[in-house]
């Protein structure tokens, strides 16, 4: 394995960065001014006041290149200047991948350095070296814990993060991107989200001779993630994984929360577990080669964040999201899921806005109607119905639809279907109990709410 250097300005989170990744990949961690203090037997602002910046520099590439010749795999946290040496920056980048992390706000900089006064000897130097951070072409954009799972979120970082002995592939992700060697292919689509395809993971593990102590690392959309990680939870009672959403849908959805299952004949998702993923990286670098339709699908449960979480509505288009926008998208469904994981305390149903209706289009579509239309679908559906019960305004559902379609998202039901004519594949929905489902219905911009309905009555619906 190579290794994985973290760069940027000082103040920018390498170290923490650095060892809650090494804690995810199981990696050795290496902070390099830790190693230098170790050293010298001093703090870095002794060393610099004492015998000056270019004697921290010598100091600073002879711990740098020991660390480089023990080639472990190493997740390293350099300083805000090592790498302004040219050899040194070269070195890094031929023993592994570096990535830049962004620059934090003046504000913050400033915030995080009175914090621990007199540890920077060279102060804020992000301004004068900001065309150097540029320079590098991988880039974290943010991190943050979801749950059980950490995520990395950025540009150009996922092959720096992957480790390319076990990984399970999407079909086109695999044939797309070149991965090397994959120990599975997982066909794309979600016809083949079945115990047929799992089964084959299981026999590609027992190939691969997966043991408890590795990890599984999944490569692909929705379908796939659910898939590996459902593969994942049940070998050998369970073994860890890690995983790289490749289309915008997954990376705001089926990327986090530790969901993982497949479906059946009877409906979606009946069958899972729990499993979260040790780290989620998330790279918009993927988002790419993907053609309109499938942005357009990301964005509906885009949308459906900002309903739950009443955030900032971005300009609508075909423009390709941001780092920035997707992690403020996810950092809603994340919030939710470390406060109620395992969908105990209610909170956690509210991420199911919009879905009740969405499965069963779904479903009795057979599957025609793609996951992210049918978010878009079922949420003005339960908006209509918010509305009904008194719960919502009459101008909601339009003013909802009008959100869904800036992105190019249908918002109406496929002709042939209706709330009643879909109330008894609504009634295999998992949020029942008996005729009673739980719907999470959309009310306003930050108003969801858990209400029960008999969908056996007419008078409820």
């Amino acid at each position: 394995m190579k290794d994985i250097y973290l760069y940027g300005a000082p103040a920018s989170g390498k170290t923490t960065l650095g060892g809650r990744l090494a804690k995810a990949l199981g990696r050795k961690f290496v902070d390099l001014d830790a190693l230098i203090v170790e050293r010298e037997g001093r703090g870095i602002p002794e060393i610099f006041k004492e015998d000056g910046e270019a004697a921290f520099r010598k100091v600073e590439k002879a711990a740098l290149e020991s660390v480089a010749a023990a080639e472990v795999g190493a997740v390293v946290a350099l300083g805000g200047g090592t790498l302004l040496d040219a050899s040194s920056r070269e070195l890094c980048e031929k023993c592994g991948s570096v990535l830049c992390m962004a620059t934090p706000s003046q504000e913050e900089i400033a915030r995080r350095m009175g914090a621990a006064p007199g540890t920077r000897p060279l102060g804020d130097k992000s301004a004068e070296r900001a065309p150097h951070y540029a320079s590098f072409k991988s880039r974290v954009e943010t991190s943050f814990e979801a749950g059980e799972s950490l995520v990395v979120v950025g540009t150009g970082i996922a092959r720096g993060l992957m480790d390319e002995r076990r990984i399970v592939a999407d079909e086109n992700v695999a044939r797309l991107f070149g991965l090397p060697s994959p120990i599975a292919i997982v066909p794309s689509g979600e016809r083949h989200k079945t115990l047929e395809t799992v089964s084959r993971l299981w026999a590609a593990f027992a190939r691969a001779g997966i043991g408890r102590g590795d990890t599984v690392t999944a490569v692909g959309g929705g379908v796939t993630l659910d898939l590996a990680g459902f593969a994942a939870a049940t070998w050998m009672r369970g073994v860890a994984w890690v995983d790289f959403p490749t289309t915008l849908l997954s990376m705001v959805d089926a990327s986090t929360g530790g969901k993982t299952g497949f479906d059946l004949p009877e409906g979606k998702n009946l069958v899972g577990a729990f499993h979260p993923p040790r780290l989620v990286v998330v790279d918009t670098d993927f988002l790419r080669t993907l053609p309109a339709e499938a942005i357009a699908e990301g964005r509906a449960e885009m949308v459906k964040h900002e309903v739950i979480g009443a955030l900032a509505r971005t300009p609508g288009g075909a423009a390709l999201p941001t780092a920035r926008e997707i992690a403020q998208s996810l950092s809603v469904k994340a919030e939710i899921v470390t406060s109620d994981p395992f969908e105990r305390t209610g909170r956690r149903i509210l991420l199911n806005c919009g879905h009740t209706v969405a499965h069963a289009v779904e479903r009795l579509t057979g599957y025609s109607v793609s996951h992210g239309m049918a978010v878009a679908i079922g949420c003005v559906e339960e908006a209509r119905l918010a509305v009904r019960m008194g719960l919502a305004p009459e101008t909601w559902p339009d003013e909802l639809a009008s959100r869904f379609r800036e992105f190019g998202l249908k918002t109406e039901l496929p002709e042939g279907l209706s709330f009643e004519k879909m109330a008894d594949s609504m009634r295999g929905d998992k949020k029942r109990s008996g005729d009673v489902v739980t719907f999470a219905l959309p009310c306003g911009w930050g108003d969801v709410r858990k209400v029960p309905i008999d969908l056996s009555r007419k008078g409820e619906r």
